[in-house]
């Protein structure tokens, strides 16, 4: 048996005179997290739906597990289970009883309803608030609910359309931890969250003005698209003094340093890791009182920024 797969073939979505999404032609398949990536208005969202037969494309087919979902949607998205935009549940309901309504809505046998939602609050730490009423939750805990619905039908393809918008840091983490622990199926993410994408993708999909820019593992993306160099914050266990940012603007490979705060500088570099390395270890034999170096900007970043740049 072939692995999951989700495939767009010439797709495209107009709305009157605009164009959406224009000739997209796309597989991804395996077990593995995609991040869609694009800004605001590139087609992500209806590229989602097209894929998930809330709207129909103009031309194209939109194929899940090789089905065309146009032609036989049932078959398509049997296998398929999705959040797109932000669903919401009756407040009035406990997780128990709106994930109970959707399972029969899905058609998952009776005798194994109790089963399957009992796995799919456990996979998202809900399981103490199964017969809690909705309506006191947080947002990252009704996040958790909506991605727990996608698990009721052990989809072999999950599409989330931005799972972490709106939610605080802890709900963003919380939601990046079910995600990466959504082993075994393809789950396909659209986010404009790039240290997100980076730590639970393993692949990207870039598109704008509906078109694709490219699709690869993330690693050969920031190897051919990014720049030589990058962005980290220095933290101090001291206020920075003139003299520390005199002695920072010194270090060689730096392009640029000011002061964030009292107690952190900004800097720019170029030289890639090596630099990176020669920075930290210029810096601890300073004696400045460093505490920490953190990376303020990632390759996928500068890839995407160069990418997008383009095609303005």
């Amino acid at each position: 048996m072939s692995g999951p797969s989700l495939e767009a073939v010439n797709l495209s979505k107009s709305f009157g005179s605009f164009v959406a999404v224009s000739n997209l032609s796309l597989k991804v398949e395996g077990t593995k997290c995609v991040g869609f990536l694009g800004p605001n208005g590139a087609g992500k969202t209806t590229t989602m739906k097209m894929f998930t037969g809330l709207i129909s494309p103009t031309q194209g087919k939109a194929l899940v597990n090789n089905v065309d979902v146009k032609d036989d949607k049932k078959k398509a998205l049997g296998s398929c289970a999705s959040l797109i935009e932000t669903p919401e549940i009756y407040p009035s309901l406990t997780p128990n009883e709106a994930l109970t309504m959707l399972s029969e809505l899905r058609g998952v046998p009776k005798e194994e309803r109790n089963k399957r939602i009992a796995e799919a609050l456990g996979m998202v730490k809900m399981q103490e608030w199964a017969n809690k009423k909705v309506g006191s939750f947080s947002k990252g805990m009704k996040q958790r609910v909506n991605v727990a619905s996608t698990l009721l039908s052990d989809p072999q393809v999950i599409i989330l359309d931005e799972p972490s918008t709106g939610l605080d840091p802890r709900g963003m983490s919380e939601v990046r931890e079910i995600v990466k622990g959504l082993g075994n199926r393809l789950v396909f993410m659209s986010s404009h969250l790039l240290s997100e994408v980076t730590e639970v993708c393993q692949e990207v999909a870039m598109i704008d003005h509906g078109k694709l820019l490219v699709y690869d593992t993330i690693d050969n993306v920031t190897a051919k698209f990014a720049g030589d160099g990058g962005a980290a914050e220095i933290g101090f266990s001291r206020d920075v003094s003139e003299d520390t940012l005199s002695k920072v603007l010194r270090l060689e490979g730096l392009e640029k340093a000011q002061r964030a705060d009292s107690k952190h500088i900004s800097i720019r570099f170029s030289g890639g890791i090596q630099t990176q390395e020669r920075l930290f270890a210029q810096l601890a034999s300073l004696g400045l009182g460093v505490v920490s170096f953190r990376e303020t900007s990632t390759g996928l970043e500068d890839a995407y920024l160069r990418l997008i740049k383009e095609t303005l």
